[in-house]
């Protein structure tokens, strides 16, 4: 008995020092104020996006509640409130499967909202399928539909300078290829249904997402809007919701031991839009709340601006 008490103990301390060196990760350090300030988070009724929301409210920002589903997101608005007791928060409908929702997303905020300061694409979806525009779920979802909003919103993000667009991106862009002459003819970034074949669509989409932010940091050069993309750390949330009963069960005892909950989740994202002196890193990649250097296809300039040009025609912008 007492071998197992020895054991166990040693486990224990293992596990602690894994967790609070490799798991836990950094805190955003940042007491910046954000009234007068008006943010949009997408994919805000869970997870690290809800967390965000609720501690940008409490820094006085008008928060805009970006989320596809009408309940989901009046739930979160009701909680978004009471968490950080700011009146100053708001729910609008934004689907990023559907190019036309996000138009109109974009038309209803400009109409209402005279401010933005913060654009937050938080918003990712584990899934495949296609959008109503016959994109592949995953690339019109992860990176499609921020990609429309965030040109959409530029203008304003402009005018409303200094600003910044966070795109949240993953670890995982490390194992993403874009493969070009598939994504021109099949409008996606893969096939196949199994576990491992997603995870490779997903971690595609994820690159898109840092190639974006690399191209767009270029074409924001001589205006006050910085762009940074990063990874949150491998997180508790639900963005699985729709995974099979097999993968929830495989991957649920791992999670709740090795994985971020979303408050140390979200402290990247949250280093990124409020950190001061950071706007020369623009278009660079960051890791608990550092900067950190990616892979050369990450930082591709030739890929990052054929990405562009295509996110451009098959959004309908060119």
């Amino acid at each position: 008995m007492d071998n197992f008490v020895v054991i166990g103990a040693a486990v224990l301390g293992v596990y602690l020092v894994i967790y609070n060196v490799c798991i836990k990760g950094a805190s955003c350090k940042s007491n910046a104020k954000l009234h007068g300030k008006t943010v949009i988070v997408t994919g805000s009724n869970t997870g690290i996006g809800k967390t965000t929301a609720i501690d940008l409210a409490k820094r006085g920002a008008r928060v805009i509640l970006a989320c596809r589903s009408q309940q989901r997101g009046e739930a979160a608005l009701a909680e978004v409130k009471r968490e950080s007791g700011s009146s100053q928060v708001v729910f609008m409908q934004l689907d990023l499967a559907s190019l036309k929702s996000v138009r109109d997303f974009a038309e209803t905020f400009l109409k209402a909202e005279p401010r933005l300061d913060l654009l937050i694409n938080n918003a990712g979806i584990f899934l495949q399928g296609k959008t109503e525009d016959g994109l592949g779920m995953m690339f019109g979802v992860n990176h499609i539909g921020h990609f429309l909003l965030t040109n959409l919103l530029l203008d304003r993000l402009k005018e409303c300078g200094p600003s910044r667009v966070i795109n949240v991106a993953s670890v995982l862009h490390k194992n993403g290829t874009v493969d070009f002459g598939y994504l021109s003819a099949h409008k996606a970034l893969g096939e196949g249904d199994s576990f491992l074949a997603m995870l490779q669509i997903y971690s595609n989409s994820k690159l898109c997402n840092v190639l974006f932010t690399h191209e767009l940091a270029k074409r924001l050069q001589g205006t006050e809007v910085t762009c940074y993309s990063l990874h949150p750390g491998t997180i508790k949330t639900d963005i699985g919701r729709y995974n099979s009963l097999f993968t929830a069960l495989l991957i649920k005892p791992i999670s709740m031991l090795f994985f971020k909950n979303p408050v140390q989740g979200a402290q990247t994202t949250l280093h990124c839009a409020l950190q001061e002196g950071i706007e020369p890193l623009s278009g660079r990649y960051f890791v608990d709340c550092g900067v950190k250097d990616v892979s050369p296809k990450a930082k591709d300039d030739a890929a990052a601006k054929k990405l562009w040009e295509l996110s451009e025609r098959l959004s309908g912008l060119a």
